[in-house]
């Protein structure tokens, strides 16, 4: 899953590349059984769809990614451990789609999937589809929430998604055009909370006068896509001593310990990543220290 994702997240960088993502929808796919469909749109991809030589891989927890088949005009190639497989791929050529079907599911399948093509010198891979194999409901998040505090002239918008499942989401900062905000951005991991359900956090930092636009945190999961939160208008938004404007079905308002004590966890984090690194730092010299010091050769 890491050698993909680090591909996927590397092409992302350039703004060149990114428009050539193929997107993969869902993102997520929870079954015990049956038959399921993953979809690769190519409507972001400039070259000519039916030219496109479409290559389909498995990446199973733990494995390196393996090579399924590809699909080109009129041909299908399928690697040799896959013949035989419930598998079936089919290109809509109207609607810039590849589509891979899994009929007949089991626990063997549970694997994240991705489609791919060459662009060229490089091969592009989309954005992957991850099949969990389980009798578990997937189940939307019960609370998502921004909260926003003024620090001299910045503003702060963190938004808080809490208590999905499965783990796997996809969470962006939008401006009103549903453009993706990737500057003054920074993404937390997802951890695990309760019950088997799983929370996740962004931060986005903006400038104190910023007033002419609007912004929204926008999330895909299986059980909910796309997704938005609105944050208000920086024009009114509170100061760090008054409250923190949410959004969790019936608009509720948190007050500013709830801030304060996300914050005050994020703080305690880093601080012991710090102290571990001193410690660590201290050791070492003290090693040094109490290692006998080499005396230099006499000359004859």
């Amino acid at each position: 899953m890491m050698l993909l994702a680090a591909l996927v997240a590397t092409t992302a960088w350039f703004d060149v590349f990114a428009q050539e993502i193929p997107i993969q929808t869902p993102i997520s796919i929870t079954k015990s059984g049956g038959t399921t469909r993953l979809q690769c749109h190519f409507k972001g991809v400039s070259r000519n769809f039916d030219s496109i030589i479409i290559h389909w891989y498995q990446e199973k927890e733990n494995k390196a990614p393996e090579w399924m088949f590809y699909i080109s005009t009129g041909k299908t190639s399928v690697e040799e451990n896959f013949q035989g497989h419930t598998y079936t791929i089919e290109r809509v050529s109207r609607k810039k789609i590849c589509t891979l079907t899994i009929s007949n599911i089991i626990s063997d399948d549970t694997a994240i999937y991705y489609c791919a093509y060459w662009d060229y010198y490089y091969k592009v891979f989309g954005t992957g589809t991850k099949l969990i194999v389980s009798d578990k409901v997937n189940s939307k998040p019960e609370n998502s929430e921004i909260l926003q505090t003024k620090h001299k002239d910045q503003l702060l918008y963190v938004c808080l998604i809490e208590n999905f499942y499965p783990e796997v989401i996809r969470v962006q900062w939008v401006d009103e055009a549903n453009k993706e905000v990737t500057k003054n951005v920074i993404k937390g991991d997802v951890w695990k909370s309760t019950n088997d359900k799983y929370s996740v956090s962004t931060w986005l930092t903006l400038p104190g006068n910023t007033t002419n636009k609007n912004y929204y945190c926008k999330y895909d999961h299986e059980s909910q896509e796309n997704f938005k939160l609105p944050i208000q208008d920086s024009s009114e938004t509170p100061s760090q001593e008054e409250y923190c404007s949410t959004y969790s079905g019936n608009s509720t308002v948190f007050y500013k310990d709830y801030l304060m004590y996300k914050a005050a966890h994020l703080v305690y984090l880093i601080l012991f990543l710090k102290s571990s690194m001193y410690y660590v730092i201290v050791l070492f010299f003290i090693y040094r220290m109490r290692t006998p010091a080499k005396l230099p050769g006499k000359k004859t």
